[in-house]
């Protein structure tokens, strides 16, 4: 009887380990690809932010200016 369950329990074990391996690189390729994608958002996140900054950065040529708004000295 030891034997049988010896036995069941070593097949048992051996089917677990071989169906595992696959399980393993499809977790790989998931999280390469959310890393993949956290990289392409900071890119493009940096990228949105720098934009921002170089039209705030520009001068506004065509406003016009309130003389009436404020006192001259």
């Amino acid at each position: 009887m030891k034997k049988v369950t010896f036995a069941i329990l070593t097949v048992g074990i051996a089917v677990l380990a071989s169906c595992g391996g696959g399980n393993a690189e499809a977790e790989k390729a998931k999280a390469d690809s959310i890393a993949a994608a956290a990289t392409a958002d900071s890119i493009a996140k940096a990228e949105a932010e720098a934009a921002a900054a170089a039209a705030a950065a520009t001068v506004d040529t065509t406003a016009k200016v309130d003389t009436a708004a404020a006192p001259a000295k």
